[in-house]
């Protein structure tokens, strides 16, 4: 790849990417291009990608459908994974009735509508909510515990960490999204995405690709080089939760998507499409250059 500007990457704070990315971030990677890294939540990431505007970025498998043709899906740097799925929360265990979850005519945060999370929360519903879902309404992540701890909302689906401090805010788990999808398909459960314009053409694609799993495993083979950087974007998570944070996110499908990290995010896609939740995708729009 022949050098000039570093290439324009966002991904967010959480503690996976800075452990996936820090060694390429900051030179480390042999070979790999210089990064002008902008680090930014994914609701922020998922409307950059949609408005085209960088040329790396971590978002949501969810926004797929609408950036593919300008963006190609890198095999490797995501997070997909088992046992990490979305939680819906509630502060009144009730909720969960004799006979089955109910949240008909209940209010329910979400931290995004194109959100992975908020895809597998539909079709959830769509499988267990005979009776369906009351009031959807959009709050930034880290507000959710906290409303439905202060009776603000009903329930709450939540994301990341939050399924590891959840208790310390007296909630209850209703419901598990990934194990729900798990026992459903059988798959792993998509959650993020590495895209590259397809612009930059399908060397430097390439590239790029090898980037990001070596980053991966220079992470894995000396974890203690990434620590500041991922202490430095999540000071007010305690270390160790952020250390389970990475032990969940980052596995085998981050160094490769492999056969089941794509029919996973197929399955995804071709469920949600079928719910009309966002439109369908070509055939061969998630195969790699």
């Amino acid at each position: 790849m022949s050098t000039g500007e570093p290439l324009k990457i966002a991904y967010s704070p959480c503690p996976n990417d800075t452990f996936v990315f820090d060694a390429w971030a900051h030179g480390r990677v042999p070979g790999a291009p210089a990064l002008d890294v902008a680090i930014a939540d994914i609701d922020l990431t998922n409307g950059m990608a949609e408005r085209g505007e960088l040329d790396v970025l971590k978002v949501s498998y969810a926004v797929l459908p609408w950036v593919l043709e300008e963006y190609a899906l890198l095999p490797c740097g995501g997070a997909l994974g088992r046992g990490c799925g979305p939680l819906v929360l509630v502060k009144d265990p009730a909720l969960a009735g004799g006979a089955g979850p109910d949240l008909s005519g209940r209010t329910v945060a979400v931290p995004s509508e194109r959100s992975t999370a908020y895809l597998l929360f539909r079709l959830w519903a769509a499988d267990v909510l005979p009776a369906g879902v009351g009031e959807v309404v959009v709050l930034p992540f880290n507000e959710i515990m906290p409303a439905v701890r202060d009776g603000r909302v009903d329930a709450g689906l939540v994301i990341h960490e939050a399924r590891f401090t959840y208790q310390d805010y007296g909630l209850h788990c209703l419901a598990d999204m990934g194990e729900h999808w798990e026992s459903t398909t059988g798959l792993p459960i998509p959650l993020g995405a590495i895209i590259a314009k397809r612009s930059l053409g399908e060397a430097t694609l390439k590239v790029l690709a090898e980037s990001a799993r070596a980053s991966v495993r220079m992470a894995w083979d000396d974890p203690e080089a990434s620590r500041p950087y991922v202490r430095a974007h999540a000071q007010e998570l305690d270390p160790a939760v952020a250390d389970q944070h990475i032990g969940l996110y980052v596995n085998e499908f981050t160094a490769d998507l492999g056969e089941d990290g794509y029919a996973a995010v197929r399955g995804l896609l071709t469920r949600a499409a079928a719910e009309g939740l966002v439109p369908a995708i070509a055939p061969g729009a998630l195969a790699f250059p």
